[in-house]
């Protein structure tokens, strides 16, 4: 459990993603440089910009990745000036003005501008990319415009079962009452056979997350998952459970015959045999499980068993059985639920609670107040799970009334007391001064006598 501390940061999830890309077309058998090549001419999603990565940062993205894993794509801490080391003051507050007076103008054409202002001395060596990165820290905008490129769009099929697994959600409406309603389909590349179909009611990582698990569970771990940019691919939890079962993932294109075809070929035939008679149906149960043993059932014995031109007639079935590559079935199921587990960090109060998704829940008292990492076990319940020994324990929300009523410790005569305190120096010159009359055994006994002088 103790991989469970590091936590992929959002520009290793962007890297994992870049990455994949390019191990989904060594996969497909491209060479590995046309791959790079290939993935550096495309455009990726980072958040919600898209972003284009050069060979050389490709390259070297890839060789940490195969060194390090997941976490070779981390970025390394480095130290941050404000503005430059090494360009001097006058070139900055230059930069700063011609910026803003021209923000069309290139960094080569700044540079030589300086030089023939006298701000820099025309044969003093000033590297264009050491002005880039100081116009970066002092929060000018280096952007150019770029002439479009097309990316290559060019059809693929893998050749064998479980290379690729292509995932999009379906929408549709059933029952008397026309329920909104969304199918998510999981369709093997190669062979076109139908895995499994989960029905929720809106696309969320909590519907993909268990729908993957079961196919893992059925059938192994595929080589490369692929889908679009649907709200319940592009969650932080989806991505990061791709990166602990180590499975290459990317986003398809709109209209992409790359698998975005295949797929929406596939919707467009299942809305034809199934879908559509469930719109408005008064004898069809809108309930989501129902729908899901409807839509089950059409997959694995209606569709799965009808011939395809693409596959030169034969069924899904066929070459999915006639398929020469063995599954590679999962581990055991501890080893699964600990892919889908993910750190959680919460701050501990003082009362010993946490609060997590709008819920408050006790923790044990040993847990000191501060930052902690809990778990969430993205396959079990929705509380989240302290590591204690070596296994998950998992909390209970806080039931402020039980804590009103039951018993709490209090002090009882049975109980040890402190000992006494020290006596001070002050105290013992009292003491010294006015001693006690009376003994320990609390007897009193008088002091001799005088004797008188004439008795002597």
């Amino acid at each position: 459990m103790a991989d469970f501390e590091a936590l992929p940061s959002p520009l290793a999830r962007f890297r994992y993603l870049v990455v994949s890309a390019v191990l989904v077309l060594v996969l497909q058998g491209w060479r590995r440089s046309d791959a790079v090549r290939e993935a550096a001419g495309r455009s990726h999603l980072e958040g919600t910009v898209l972003r284009r990565v050069s060979e050389r940062t490709l390259w070297r993205w890839l060789s940490a990745y195969e060194r390090a894993g997941w976490a070779g794509l981390e970025p390394r801490a480095r130290s941050r000036t404000a503005d430059s080391t090494v360009l001097p003051e006058r070139l900055l507050v230059y930069l700063r003005s011609e910026r803003k007076a021209d923000p069309r103008a290139s960094i080569p054409e700044l540079i030589r501008r300086a030089r023939l202002a006298g701000v820099l001395h025309p044969k003093a060596p000033v590297d264009r990319s050491t002005v880039w990165r100081a116009m970066q820290r002092l929060g000018l905008s280096t952007r150019r415009r770029r002439p479009p490129q097309g990316d290559d769009t060019r059809r693929f099929a893998y050749p064998e079962r479980m290379q690729l697994v292509m995932v999009d959600f379906k929408h549709f409406r059933a029952g008397p009452d026309r329920r909104r309603r969304v199918a998510i389909y999981f369709l093997d590349d190669a062979t076109r056979y139908g895995l499994g179909v989960l029905v929720a009611t809106s696309e969320r990582p909590d519907v993909v997350l268990p729908a993957l698990a079961a196919l893992l569970r059925q059938y192994g771990r595929m080589d490369a998952l692929y889908w679009d940019h649907g709200a319940g691919f592009v969650a932080d939890d989806v991505v990061l459970v791709c990166v602990r079962l180590e499975v290459p993932a990317f986003f398809g294109a709109v209209a992409y015959p790359e698998g975005h075809g295949k797929i929406e070929r596939f919707n467009r035939s299942a809305k034809a045999r199934l879908l559509r008679a469930l719109d408005g149906a008064a004898a069809v149960d809108p309930d989501c499980g129902a729908l899901t043993l409807r839509l089950q059932h059409d997959l694995v014995h209606v569709y799965n068993h009808l011939p395809h031109e693409s596959l030169d007639l034969a069924t899904p079935y066929e070459r999915w059985t006639a398929s020469g590559r063995a599954l590679r079935p999962i581990d055991s199921e501890a080893w699964l639920d600990g892919r889908f587990t993910l750190p959680l960090l919460r701050t501990v109060s003082a009362d010993h609670v946490i609060r997590y998704e709008g819920t408050l829940y006790e923790v044990p008292r040993a847990c000191q107040p501060g930052r902690h990492t809990f778990f969430r076990r993205l396959l079990g319940d929705e509380a989240p799970y302290l590591l204690e020994d070596g296994r998950l324990v998992r909390l209970h929300p806080l039931d402020p009334a039980f804590n009103a009523t039951a018993g709490r410790a209090r002090r009882t005569e049975s109980e040890e007391r402190d000992a006494p305190p020290a006596k001070t120096a002050s105290m013992l010159a009292f003491e010294r001064a006015y001693p006690s009359l009376v003994g320990t055994d609390g007897g009193f006994t008088d002091p001799p006598k005088e004797e008188d002088d004439h008795e002597q």
